[in-house]
């Protein structure tokens, strides 16, 4: 009895764990390719106005960049280990966008932009968490095919 009662306190751990990075991914998934279509396909003007700073008209191709990369980061985090198509890819997104965040952080930091590190400091341990969840923890198997 109490060997059953050890079994079902383990097992909801585990789930509880799976319904966590699926829901950070799905989080991070819709941010990235909100920012990401943001940087894209909004004028460079009406950012800098919305974000209150001048860095997306003084470098117009790093803000088209920069959404490319976060519309990848937010595809990259979620559709392999949903599909289960190369599900290893989920975690180079998120190490790809720990490195974003880090190089935005300094970016910002460097121009004296610190009203926009808060949001850089909440995705950072986000993304670093599907890192961990999905590089060791929790990694998604790949789909067989039959034979």
């Amino acid at each position: 009895m109490q060997g059953s009662t050890l079994s079902t306190s383990i097992a909801p751990a585990g789930k509880i764990l799976q319904i966590s990075l699926w829901s950070v991914q799905t989080l991070m998934f819709a941010a990235f390719i909100l920012f990401g279509f943001q940087k894209l396909f909004m004028p460079a003007e009406a950012l800098a106005t919305m974000w209150q700073t001048q860095w997306p008209v003084e470098y117009p191709r790093l803000l088209r960049f920069t959404g490319f990369i976060d519309v990848a980061g937010g595809i990259g985090i979620l559709l392999p280990a949903l599909t289960r198509i190369q599900p290893r890819l989920t975690v180079f997104a998120a190490l790809g966008c720990i490195l974003l965040q880090i190089c935005a952080i300094i970016f910002h930091a460097t121009r004296g932009e610190f009203a926009a590190l808060p949001l850089n400091f909440i995705l950072l341990p986000l993304v670093a968490f599907i890192l961990w969840g999905r590089g060791k923890r929790a990694p998604i198997a790949l789909t067989r095919k039959p034979t």
